[in-house]
């Protein structure tokens, strides 16, 4: 009847207007009146009976463009999202964390959830990016398409119509209540109104504090006190283990996993990469080596058995929760991980890790956005009576499997303090000799500290079998109070291959990269010049942790002699482990940033450095591996050993298929 009521009264209105119309008698104007209260009531009729899940299968319509799969959203193509959302409308529960790898739909639940607070239960809204930029660009990324795609959405937001208006892109105003969208850098928005429901997203990227505030999580939270009805979700990709905060979360709530049954056993258990087995093919074409994957299993952890992808996705699949009991606190929380996304097959993760595992940096982005697990940077590097105990004795100076020769070496006012370092097949190392030259490393060279040093480099290493190596490069620290001299020095040695290096530290910096001339004055007078190489020492320190993590010789295992005399005392050791990563904060509230650090009670981190050098100096050579082994293996006991720079430039070479079985 409503409806009949207000269609007359447009029909009245509609007419043209001539100037001899008769007055509006009672019976019009009681119509306008119910009308008018009509058109009112929708803005307090109560919510549908239907959950987050429900809603958007029956509202919400996907943007082509800004989502896989364009169209009405269907919970049947992300089964694992349709529990989270429940909970979003569920009594009991006012805090949801969900931790997810990348385009698995955490971004569509959060919208989702977003859409359903506008039309069905409206209230203020705090939607929290790391940072303001990032907030204004899912506005108009993500939710902007959302409101233009789906009707009833775009009945009650209008369109962004400028700085004044009230629907911007940074607040958008709806019956019933308004949207924020702030980044976690930004004081004062936290710490305004109060609110009803809060949604922090990519939480491991927030700012370590919100200015001089405190934590901008619990600033946000501090806004929802006086609400009974309160929502607060947290989302993110997981990052670093012992500073993830959406892993913190996610240990207060219920601890739920997306388990799938075993074909064979009956049993659930979570899709993870430990549990994966696989096949892959080595191609090497000159120096260059790639990745090709061939087959991937799921190794079921109860039974043993093995399953395919396709199998694997027709199983039974559900949540499982470790911790049932949060639900009395309110909490529930949800780790998903690429291996159930639709839209990610198991060969692309595993392409993506091949391509990746040879470098560490890469490999933590795999690891958190596909894999959905916590990379670990520092907390499981074994300590110093770890690798004392892993000290092995070799039978010669050289053991089997050395291919080349580099050393580092580190300057100071009174000494100059070395290591040479042996390397093979891919990436495992030896250490050969560490050791100290004391004396002034001055320009006069007063102490004899770089004659000394010439005989390390001129010495002839040997195998077992009398064959046997010279270092093919060297790379000596200009730091400190000798600069000058060492690019001296470095420029008389530069037919050994001995060249200068200079440290940088930060994030994003190559571990090597191609020198630059440096000119030398020394007393006002040109001396000539030096090839100075400039080296990420950040990726240098976190290539050697890694290293040290691998347990069982092999790649990138890093083998140490117990001999007498080789210096691989528990002083070594408690310098080459001196520093770990920690998270600083940011100046005046800007994101928080990764340094190294020395740990307390290491009090020389000399080892660290000069190991860091050594790898630098193999890393900057372009090394045929194969050719250097061959080289060896040719050569005749006592022979003259092979010189380095000639084997340091590759010749093209034909593509060659290693095969690889993982399983």
């Amino acid at each position: 009847m409503v409806e009949d009521v207000a269609e007359r009264v447009k029909k009245q209105r509609a007419k043209p207007k001539t100037g001899k119309e008769k007055p509006i008698d009672a019976s019009i104007k009681r119509l306008r009146t119910v009308a008018f209260f009509s058109d009112l009531m929708k803005n307090f009729s109560p919510p549908e009976d239907i959950n987050v899940s429900q809603w958007a299968e029956k509202y919400r319509i996907l943007a082509a463009g800004m989502s896989a799969e364009a169209g009405p959203w269907r919970t049947s193509r992300t089964p694992y999202l349709e529990e989270p959302m429940k909970a979003f409308t569920d009594p009991r529960i006012d805090h949801i964390v969900v931790v997810s790898g990348s385009q698995i739909g955490k971004s569509e639940f959060e919208l989702n959830c977003l859409g359903y607070i506008i039309h069905q239960d409206p209230g203020s809204i705090l939607y929290v990016q790391p940072t303001v930029d990032e907030g204004k660009k899912f506005s108009r990324t993500r939710i902007a398409p959302m409101i233009r795609n789906s009707p009833v959405l775009r009945e009650r937001i209008a369109a962004d119509k400028g700085r004044d208006a009230h629907n911007t892109v940074s607040q958008k105003m709806f019956p019933g209540g308004i949207l924020t969208i702030v980044g976690s850098n930004a004081p004062s928005a936290l710490a305004s109104a109060p609110c009803r429901y809060i949604i922090g997203d990519e939480m491991d990227r927030w700012a370590a504090s919100a200015g001089k505030e405190g934590d901008p999580w619990e600033l946000a939270r501090a806004r929802q006190t006086s609400f009974y009805n309160r929502k607060a979700i947290e989302v993110s990709t997981p990052t670093v283990l012992g500073s993830s905060r959406i892993a913190a979360a996610y240990e207060t709530g219920t601890q739920e996993r997306w388990c799938h049954q075993c074909p064979d056993c009956g049993e659930f258990s979570n899709l993870k990469w430990a549990d994966m087995r696989f096949e892959y093919d080595t191609t090497v074409n000159g120096t260059k080596k790639s990745y090709i994957g061939k087959e991937i299993y799921w190794m079921c952890p109860k039974c043993g058995t093995v399953h395919d992808e396709q199998e694997m996705r027709r199983q039974p699949q559900k949540w499982i929760a470790e911790n049932p009991e949060a639900i009395k606190k309110g909490c529930r929380s949800f780790w998903l991980n690429a291996f159930c996304s639709p839209w990610t097959s198991w060969m692309t993760i595993l392409q993506k890790y091949l391509d990746a595992k040879d470098d560490p940096s890469k490999l933590e982005v795999i690891w958190n956005t596909l894999f959905g697990e916590l990379w670990e940077r520092r907390g499981d590097v074994p300590d110093n009576e770890s690798l004392l105990a892993r000290r092995e004795h070799y039978t010669a100076e050289l053991p089997e499997g050395v291919l080349l020769l580099t050393m580092g070496v580190d300057t100071q006012d009174d000494r100059l303090e070395y290591e040479v370092v042996g390397h093979g097949h891919w990436g495992e190392t030896w250490g050969i000799q560490k050791g100290e030259i004391l004396g002034r490393p001055d320009y006069e060279d007063t102490d004899g500290v770089w004659q000394k040093l010439d005989e390390l480099i001129d010495r002839v290493w040997k195998f077992e079998d009398g064959k046997g190596l010279i270092i093919s490069r060297t790379f000596i620290d200009s730091g400190g109070h000798y600069t000058k001299e060492v690019y001296y020095q470095c420029m008389k040695r530069f037919h050994k291959r001995v060249f200068p290096v200079k440290g940088r530290g930060g994030e994003g910096y190559p571990f090597t990269q191609p020198p630059k001339k440096q000119v030398i004055e020394i007393n006002d007078r040109r001396l000539g010049e030096a090839w100075l190489y400039t080296l990420g020492v950040d990726a240098g320190k976190s290539k050697i942790m890694q290293n040290i993590r691998v347990q069982s010789p092999g790649m990138r295992y890093c083998h140490f002699p117990s001999n007498e005399g080789k210096g691989y005392d528990a002083k070594y050791f408690d310098g080459l482990i001196s520093e770990h990563l920690v998270m600083q904060k940011g100046r005046s509230g800007g994101s928080a940033k990764w340094v190294w650090e020395k740990l307390p009670g290491h009090r020389r981190n000399e080892p660290l450095d000069i190991r860091n050098y050594a790898l630098a100096a193999a890393d900057s050579q372009v090394i045929d591996w194969d050719r250097l082994d061959r080289e060896l293996k040719s050569q005749s006991s006592g022979a003259e050993p092979m010189i380095p720079a000639q084997v340091s430039q590759p010749p093209v070479r034909k593509r060659r298929v290693i095969r690889n079985n993982q399983i």
